[in-house]
């Protein structure tokens, strides 16, 4: 089936599922305009046939997909041309994912971060093997967790979504189930399997119930409760507060603080209140909201001096401006989130 994106994503229809692979194996399936749009016309022609009875996405390679395609956006940006209209379908397409009225099932089988995260996460069944790795590692280049990272990461159970958002770090499929983001786990073994029960069967509640095998969360009990302890304080300030003050007896607080400290100060502070903010709205609105902070991230600096230190000259330790917190003052965290008048996302 074609609906655009060429030899990048695949559609077809195999018994009751309209299946969906992301083919750039060779770029760990980062997601690209092209990708984005195709998906969206495929689920628009899907919702409506009644021969679709769930949608399935899966990654060929060893990734899902490692998020959109980060090097293309860099350039085009450098460019002054700011892929804007990128990110306005991608996030049109993260809000038509969240509210598809079929079932949506991912199977991710390896890396998932990003633009992966935003074409998966939104759906009604996310089905991690024990190969998955998922991080939302935007503050450390320069960006924000965004593809709807502002609804997920904030109805994540014990204040982990805050954890994640803030530190980037990765986590297995142990966590993930632990703290709501899977809601299966499957044995990347029995993934043939379970794909050709989804596709003749069309009942994913009831195919999955069949091969759900729990995996026990990797991060230890204490260490969730110091992560709930410190990451549902009332302000970044307070989390931080709380991090320094546990360091000094408790490893886990002090490189956590560490790695938080290491990110761009301004993506932090915008990440924080869009989490907390995201607690309280919808989809769509998070969406909208995130497109803002989108348009003010692309203009500003620490983005393209993430992606310099990160993958253009990799190794090299980023010079954020500001590069400390107390330097991005309220204002300047306000201006993120300011209407953008006529520009505004419109889904």
């Amino acid at each position: 089936m074609n609906f655009g994106g060429g030899d990048e994503i695949r559609f077809e229809v195999e018994g009751l599922a309209g299946v969906v692979t992301l083919n750039r194996p060779k770029a760990l399936n980062a997601v690209t305009h092209g990708m984005v749009n195709a998906l969206a016309a495929a689920l628009e022609a899907w919702h409506d046939d009644d021969r679709v009875q769930l949608v399935l996405i899966r990654g060929e390679g060893r990734a899902f997909s490692a998020g959109g395609d980060i090097l293309q956006i860099y350039e085009a940006g450098r460019a002054g041309k700011l892929p804007v209209e990128f990110f306005a379908d991608e996030y049109r397409l993260n809000a038509r994912i969240a509210n598809f009225g079929k079932p949506y099932v991912a199977l991710i089988d390896g890396i998932v971060m990003g633009g992966g995260f935003g074409v998966s996460f939104h759906g009604s069944h996310r089905v991690l093997t024990e190969n998955a790795v998922f991080a939302m590692p935007e503050v450390g280049i320069g960006f924000f967790p965004d593809v709807g990272g502002s609804h997920v990461l904030p109805r994540l159970a014990g204040s982990f979504g805050m954890y994640l958002g803030l530190t980037g770090n990765r986590i297995r499929y142990g966590d993930a189930l632990a703290c709501g983001l899977a809601t299966h786990t499957i044995k990347s073994s029995e993934q043939t399997e379970v794909y050709g029960a989804l596709v003749e069967g069309g009942e994913p509640d009831k195919v999955l119930a069949r091969f759900h095998a729990p995996a026990a969360a990797e991060t230890d009990t204490a260490n969730l409760a110091s992560i709930n302890r410190h990451f549902s304080a009332h302000s970044l300030d307070a989390i931080l507060a709380s991090l320094e003050q546990a360091s000094v007896s408790d490893e886990f607080a002090a490189k956590t603080l560490a790695t938080i400290l290491s990110r761009s100060p301004t993506s932090l502070k915008v990440a924080w209140r869009q989490i907390t903010a995201g607690a309280k709205m919808s989809m769509d609105d998070c969406m909208r909201m995130e497109f803002r902070i989108l348009n003010r991230m692309l203009s500003g600096h620490d983005f393209y001096e993430g992606i310099r230190a990160a993958l253009i000259e990799k190794g090299s330790v980023p010079v954020w401006q500001p590069d400390n917190l107390d330097a991005v003052s309220d204002e300047k965290v306000e201006a993120y989130f300011a209407s953008l008048g006529a520009r505004e996302l419109v889904l």
